[in-house]
């Protein structure tokens, strides 16, 4: 049995794609996961499957389109691919509240990213992750998740560094 830590992108959202964790985990229940726990209200999954991650990720999204009849696009991570994520952060974690991680659903096939770039806003391109260092907040910085798909051609969704901590926690909890 595996334990992954899923992420629904997009939910939540401005009023768009509303999706309650409650009603979240009975359709993951519906689905024969277990050990289902889910983290804020903000797509973020933890569950026992002894399925592959690529059958985990389609079968939720099927369900979840098939339910509420919008597409999330899923990227499950297991536990120790999340700690490598934690692991190869390059800033220092003493300024956590300004670092997030961009997960990407795959290795992006173009590295280079050209777009004008806030002040003191840096990121950095490791394997399937970009980390995020925005000193000045993210509500202020040009480093969004969109512009990060776009350029990269890849699906992509954003935790900050308190929840991709305590997603660890609550996965190594089980």
């Amino acid at each position: 049995m595996n334990r992954y830590i899923v992420l629904l992108r997009g939910i939540n959202v401005s009023g768009k794609n509303k999706l309650q964790m409650a009603d979240l985990r009975l359709l993951l229940e519906s689905l024969g996961y277990k050990n289902i726990k889910t983290y804020i209200q903000s797509g973020n999954v933890l569950l026992n499957s002894s399925e592959d991650k690529a059958t985990v990720s389609e079968k939720i999204e099927n369900a979840i389109f098939k339910k509420f009849t919008y597409t999330v696009p899923v990227i499950i991570k297991t536990i120790n691919e999340w700690e490598k994520i934690i692991t190869d952060n390059p800033f220092s974690v003493e300024k956590e509240k300004n670092i997030a991680f961009v997960i990407l659903s795959t290795k992006p096939e173009n590295k280079m990213i050209d777009f004008k770039k806030s002040e003191n806003d840096q990121f950095a391109l490791i394997e399937d992750v970009v980390y995020l260092f925005c000193p000045n907040g993210f509500g202020k910085s040009k480093l969004t998740n969109n512009l990060f798909e776009k350029k990269l051609k890849v699906t992509a969704t954003t935790r900050n560094y308190k929840t991709s901590i305590k997603l660890l926690e609550l996965a190594k909890a089980f």
